[in-house]
């Protein structure tokens, strides 16, 4: 591989409604032989595969938020990736998320991250069952580690920990998507660079504080315009507009964190590539892409031994 560190946006599409041919929201990132994953959105799994990604090089994944859109295919993820027979993972990897909402009436009622993944469990039991005794695969319920991540105070800007390893150490923050908590922004810092994901969010200082200096920003970007063309109700556009955030805010946020480039992703609503270009480039002077499904980023800085994860 000609880069050690690599960010793919295997999907770019807000949802879950379907307006056009990208894939649902979801990245990895690539450092050197491992991979991370962040978000799994619809399509996920065959994005990641073209991409050359298989599960046996498969770390961590990360949910930003229980949106539908952000998690419809973990349980393909994990089912496609599990299992010497194709290729997939055989030794415990972790899934981080979201736990339970606090403050909705029937939070505790309702599933976090390890609900979710202990119900796809469940409900693919028999297969699991199956391929265990019938293929050699390990015990998938032994090997998938879910995790909810704990989180300070809702009105925190501070970033604090998450996860980390021997390459990568990842921080986050709490950002502004109501009616929706926990929501969360993610660091990757690694020995290669960072890169920082936004989450779905209003535009945030939290994020920016987060995002300070990073190599690659990649954000989300609704265009209300559109939402109101289409004659949508004025409910769902003060939910877009309170709970996303603009290009041009994007843009801000970039330039407030000194961000060194902005990917738009996660794009709601329909607008041409310039378009959403040119609406953040008001606001932000750097290197701006509008992404696209499948698309690679090579982050080409070289490792210097003091700047590596262990001695963050």
């Amino acid at each position: 591989m000609d880069t050690p560190f690599e960010l793919i946006t295997l999907g770019t599409a807000a949802g879950p409604a379907i307006r056009g041919h990208e894939d649902g929201i979801a990245s990895a990132l690539r450092v050197e032989d491992s991979f991370y994953m962040v978000d799994f959105g619809l399509g996920a799994t065959r994005a990641a595969h073209e991409a050359g990604l298989r599960g046996k090089n498969f770390r961590a994944g990360f949910i930003t938020h229980l949106h539908s859109d952000h998690v419809v295919e973990l349980p393909a993820f994990l089912l496609w990736n599990w299992g010497a027979p194709v290729d997939g993972f055989t030794s415990p990897i972790d899934i981080l998320g979201p736990g339970q909402d606090p403050g909705h009436p029937r939070g505790k009622q309702l599933s976090g991250t390890m609900g979710m993944v202990q119900h796809c469990l469940d409900a693919y039991s028999y297969d699991v069952d199956i391929r265990i005794t019938d293929e050699a695969r390990p015990n998938l319920r032994e090997i998938v580690r879910a995790r909810e991540i704990e989180v300070p105070h809702p009105d925190s800007i501070v970033p604090f920990d998450v996860y980390e390893d021997d390459l990568v150490k990842v921080t986050a923050v709490l950002v502004k998507h109501p009616p929706i908590f926990p929501a969360l922004a993610f660091r990757f810092d690694t020995a290669y660079g960072s890169v920082t994901f936004s989450g779905d969010t209003a535009e945030s200082e939290a994020l920016a504080i987060l995002a300070q200096d990073t190599d690659v920003l990649v954000h989300e970007a609704v265009n209300l315009d559109f939402y109101r063309a289409q004659d949508f109700s004025p409910a769902f556009i003060n939910h877009q507009m309170i709970a996303h955030t603009s290009p041009e805010g994007a843009g801000r946020v970039a330039a407030s964190s000194g961000a060194r480039s902005l990917v738009l992703s996660h794009l709601a609503g329909i607008a041409t590539p310039e378009q959403w270009k040119s609406r953040a480039e008001a606001t932000y002077s750097g290197k701006i892409t509008v992404a696209t499904s499948g698309q690679r980023f090579a982050l080409n800085k070289v490792a210097r031994p003091e700047s590596m994860v262990s001695g963050m």
